[in-house]
């Protein structure tokens, strides 16, 4: 017996050993050989999606040990089921990341049942885009204005329930008493395109700009769709004649509401990595991810594409998310209201 329990703890230590060497191994050795799944959490074809196939062809040249970069597509719930995951089943290795919309971070704040992740214990590595989005309405509709979604109703596509294409109509509907109604559960951005194409929804609102410009910018030039407005806290320089929701508030309280919900598109395409990451494998993640952001290669196929990129930094994006973490009570329990 005293045998047994000795090589019992023999072959403890031996592990224990081995897995204090693999955490403290230099990142090159770490990674040579080395696969690093890429999660989207929205389905093929989308803005995010573009974006993360983007990274992936590129970033693994400025990680140290030039690892092998697979992007994996993970819809459902409007990418909640991809933050989830990677919160709660994820290797914390370094050995996966992802992107997930850019107001799923803030779902527990807002009331989100669903949501199983506390954001600031994320390792966020960065985001491709300082975002503005847009509302729209298909051309056929006949709606041009969006004061006249104070008096109109617009059917418009949702990918979630804490989705931007769902939450920002709803405050809208709530705060300002605009008049849409959203049919969620479509996969991904691209499918309610597809809907929108359909007639099975008159439009979508929290759309990313630089995703149409990607993907439909003959659409706008034509009138396929119509620019409603602009949801974010600043205009866009593209689109000088088109109003910004911020103009829109009648009331500090309003002003408020709309500063919590807007200010997420500072991390407009958000990257980010289970918790418990090393802090050193953190860094060289966020390294290198404003690396491939700055790399001359990765910027002409970006231009090709027709994607902007406008960097924004892991610490920032970490210290946005504490930041909105912070809003009032009063403010965050008015939007949840509007929500309803």
């Amino acid at each position: 017996m005293k045998n047994r329990t000795a090589t019992g703890l023999a072959v403890l230590v031996l592990f224990g050993a081995w897995g204090m060497r693999v955490q403290a191994q230099p990142a090159a050795e770490f990674y040579k050989g080395k696969q690093v799944d890429l999660y989207i959490g929205y389905s093929t074809g989308g803005g995010y999606d573009i974006y993360a196939r983007l990274l992936a062809r590129h970033i693994g040249r400025h990680i140290p040990g030039n690892p092998t970069i697979v992007p994996r597509n993970m819809e459902g719930a409007g990418s909640l089921r991809l933050a989830n995951w990677l919160y709660k089943v994820a290797p914390k290795d370094g050995t996966a990341f992802g992107t997930i919309g850019r107001g799923i971070p803030f779902d527990p704040l807002m009331g989100g049942k669903g949501a199983q992740f506390k954001a600031s214990e994320f390792a966020w590595i960065g985001s491709a885009n300082d975002e503005v989005s847009v509302c729209v309405s298909w051309g056929k509709t006949g709606i041009a204005r969006f004061d006249e979604l104070y008096k109109k109703v617009m059917i418009v596509g949702g990918t979630g329930a804490t989705a931007d294409t769902d939450l920002f109509p709803k405050v809208m509907n709530g705060v300002l008493g605009t008049k849409m109604r959203v049919i969620t559960g479509y996969p991904g951005g691209n499918d309610i395109t597809l809907a929108m194409q359909r007639g099975e929804v008159q439009g979508r609102c929290g759309w990313s700009w630089s995703s149409i410009k990607t993907n439909h910018p003959d659409w706008v030039k034509d009138g396929t769709l119509k620019l409603l407005v602009q949801l974010s806290l600043e205009k866009h320089p593209d689109m000088p004649n088109v109003p910004l929701i911020m103009d829109m508030v009648k009331t500090e309280e309003q002003r408020g509401v709309m500063r919590l919900l807007f200010a997420r598109q500072v991390m407009g395409r958000p990257f980010l990595a289970p918790p418990g990451l090393p802090a050193d494998r953190i860094a060289l993640l966020r390294k290198a991810f404003m690396d491939t952001l700055n790399d001359k290669s990765f910027l002409a196929e970006a231009d090709k594409l027709k994607l902007e990129i406008t960097p924004v930094a892991g610490e920032r994006v970490q210290e946005l998310v504490a930041e909105i973490y912070r809003t009032p009570p009063d403010i965050v329990k008015r939007t949840i209201e509007a929500l309803k």
